[in-house]
């Protein structure tokens, strides 16, 4: 298809849906067998949401899709589906949600960068509506259950994780708006660092690694934050640097919320205030590729985003996945 002429493309609506069920730090330390003042202080989270045993991602996300879609005129060309946990290895999870929403013909596929897939999401959306012609509005989800995919018994990753959903449309905007810059990388090199590596053809489920640790979320837990922390800061600086922005400038940043003590700690390499660094994690924990949309969600209801607000979403994963978008808000 012929590319057309760049135009800007911002975000044009929110939506968010998390599960009724909250757990406890209480709840996590009967099953950890650690203390609950140790998972407030090592982490920063105070809860988080789990959704039911028979739930899929895709009729989790569906709530949140249709807030987004709620929020915007004209029709959908395109869903990109960020998650890492989906309904099941094939067919993509965006179908699923796609016939849910009933956009029938409508170009539906996933991203899995693991928690750094909404931002790699945003980034393609982005691109789809500048280079492919009949594109013009593209509804972004990022969406998580890994309660289902956590050994419960595991003192580094159950205290870490929730479920949740949340979703943006992304279409043209005014010039002066909309997205500015995008950086994405990957570091193979810390592949194993955190994933679940059971499962695919590398290592194939057998009798016996059907829910042991190889099949459930491994993480080396000092190793992948010190990695979140030098490459959501780097890539942060980086895309500043490409809008032409500092980070004085930046109204507010969305990380990937994979806890408040690393948002801190981010905050701390780039030198910015905690006041304009958005937070969720304490109340709904890591929601893997729905922590960004969850928290532009939040931040939106409770302050309200200003037309004309510079702000910088990022966020890291398993892979080592990372990426950052610049944008101003329309």
């Amino acid at each position: 298809m012929a590319a057309r002429q760049e135009h800007a493309v911002g975000v044009l609506s929110l939506g968010a849906h998390v599960p009724e069920t909250v757990v406890t730090n209480e709840m996590i330390a009967d099953w950890t067998s650690v203390r609950v003042e140790w998972i407030a202080r090592a982490t920063g989270i105070l809860e988080r949401r789990y959704a039911p045993r028979g739930q899929s991602t895709s009729s989790l996300a569906e709530p949140a899709a249709k807030e987004a879609l709620a929020g915007a005129s004209g029709p959908v060309d395109a869903l990109v589906f960020a998650t890492a946990t989906p309904d099941q290895f094939t067919p993509p999870t965006a179908t699923a949600l796609q016939h849910l929403l009933g956009l029938s013909g409508s170009a539906a596929f996933d991203v899995n960068a693991a928690c750094g897939g909404f931002v790699y999401g945003l980034a393609l959306a982005h691109g789809l509506i500048l280079s492919v012609s009949g594109i013009a509005n593209v509804l972004v989800v990022g969406a998580d259950q890994y309660s289902k995919v956590v050994n419960r018994a595991d003192r580094t990753t159950a205290p870490i994780f929730g479920d949740g959903a949340g979703a943006v449309m992304l279409g043209e905007v005014p010039e002066g708006f909309g997205i500015k810059a995008v950086s994405l990388a990957a570091y193979g090199e810390h592949q194993d660092e955190v994933g679940i590596f059971a499962g695919g053809t590398r290592e194939p489920l057998t009798p016996e690694s059907v829910g042991g640790q190889r099949a459930t979320v491994h993480m080396n837990g000092r190793v992948v934050r010190r990695l979140f922390i030098e490459k959501v800061s780097a890539l942060t600086r980086q895309v500043a640097d490409e809008a032409g922005w500092t980070l004085g400038d930046v109204d507010r940043f969305v990380f990937h919320q994979g806890n408040p003590v690393m948002l801190r700690e981010v905050a701390d390499a780039l030198g910015v205030e905690a006041a304009r660094v958005g937070e969720t994690a304490s109340v709904l924990g890591n929601t893997g590729c729905a922590s960004v949309p969850l928290t532009l969600h939040h931040l939106h209801r409770v302050d309200p985003l200003r037309r004309g607000e510079r702000l910088i979403v990022a966020g890291a994963g398993a892979g080592l996945t990372a990426g950052a978008v610049a944008l101003v808000w329309w």
